[in-house]
C-alpha cells in the first residue's frame, strides 16, 4: 500500500451535559461540531513484525507508547482482523493534548475509517461501534467526523450544511485530566437533546447552553475562570465555552474578521499561550 496522508481534525463540544453514570462511564449529551484544525496522519504498509508508530510535531512530546493508535491496533491484532498485516503510522500533532479537542480520539477514529474504507477491515457497523468504544467513549464521534448531536441514549445524528461557525481556540499552559475532571461531578443534569433539531447549532440556543464540566475545572485551575473573563469581554464574541473536559477555551464568533481581531487582542495579553482561529468544517 503506498503511503495515504489522512487528515484528523479536532473535535469541540459546543455544549455538553452529564446525564448519569453506568459502572464504570459516565454517560454524556453533546453538541459537537468538527473544526479545520487537524492533525496529519501518514500511514502505510511495512514489512515487520511490528507497527511502527510515531508522533511528530508541535504536541508530540509528552505522548507516550500507550496511547489511542497503539490502542486501537492492540484490539485489532487481539481480534486478528488485520491479517498480518503491518503498518507505520506517522502523525504530526497540530492539536494539543489534554486540551478536549479530541485529538488522540479523533486519530484513532480515522485510522479506522480509513482501514474500512481500504477494505482491510472487513467489520459490520456493530463491531466497528464497539470497537471504536473499546479505544475511547468519543472515538465514535470522529468516525463521520460531521457536525452532530450525541443524546443521553448514545444516538448520533449527523448534520452537514449549516452556517460556518469562526472559533477562537485558546490553550493555557495546562492540560485539564479527564479522569479527574469527571470523578469530581456530584449531580446529573436532566438530558435535552433527546429531540434532535437543526436549531440546536443557532448561537441563540447554544447561547442558554453550559458545559457541565466548566465549573469543575475552573475550580481545580483558576486561570481558566480568568480567560473566559477576557474572552467574555471581548468585542462582538458570541459566547465563550470550554470544550469536552478541557483546558482549550473556545471563543465563538459569526465572521472570520472578528475572530482574527479577538485572536490578536488575546495574543498582546497571553503572549505565552497557544491558540488559533479556525472554523467550523
Amino acid at each position: 500500500m503506498m503511503q495515504s496522508i489522512i487528515r484528523s481534525h479536532a473535535k469541540i463540544n459546543l455544549a455538553l451535559n452529564v446525564t448519569g453514570k453506568t459502572s464504570s462511564l459516565h454517560k454524556i449529551e453533546s453538541i459537537v461540531a468538527f473544526v479545520s484544525l487537524h492533525d496529519e496522519i501518514f500511514i502505510k504498509t511495512i514489512s515487520s513484525n511490528n507497527h511502527k508508530i510515531f508522533f511528530t510535531g508541535k504536541f508530540a512530546r509528552n505522548i507516550g507508547k500507550n496511547n489511542t493508535v497503539s490502542k486501537l491496533l492492540r484490539i485489532l491484532e487481539t481480534k486478528k482482523l488485520l491479517k498480518n498485516k503491518k503498518f507505520s503510522i506517522k502523525i504530526k500533532k497540530n492539536i494539543p493534548s489534554k486540551a478536549g479537542l479530541g485529538g488522540g480520539s479523533m486519530n484513532a477514529a480515522n485510522i479506522l475509517s480509513f482501514l474500512m474504507k481500504k477494505k482491510i477491515l472487513k467489520i459490520t457497523r456493530k463491531e466497528l461501534v464497539l470497537i471504536s468504544k473499546l479505544v475511547g467513549s468519543d472515538v465514535i464521534l470522529g468516525l463521520n467526523a460531521s457536525n452532530c448531536i450525541l443524546n443521553s441514549k448514545n444516538q448520533i445524528k449527523s448534520y452537514s450544511n449549516y452556517k460556518k461557525i469562526y472559533t477562537l481556540i485558546v490553550k493555557p499552559n495546562l492540560g485539564c485530566s479527564t479522569k479527574k475532571i469527571y470523578s469530581k461531578i456530584k449531580n446529573f443534569d436532566k438530558p435535552k437533546f433527546n429531540k434532535f433539531s437543526k436549531k440546536m447549532f443557532n448561537f441563540e440556543y447554544l447561547k442558554k447552553m453550559t458545559n457541565t464540566l466548566e465549573p469543575i475545572a475552573f475550580l481545580m485551575h483558576a486561570e481558566l475562570k480568568k480567560i473566559k473573563f477576557f474572552l467574555e469581554n471581548l468585542s462582538q464574541v458570541e459566547f465563550v465555552r470550554m470544550t469536552g473536559s478541557g483546558s482549550a477555551l473556545i471563543a465563538y464568533f459569526h465572521s472570520k474578521e472578528k475572530c482574527l481581531n479577538a485572536k490578536k487582542i488575546f495574543n498582546k495579553k497571553y503572549k505565552n499561550y497557544w491558540c488559533i482561529a479556525s472554523k467550523t468544517i
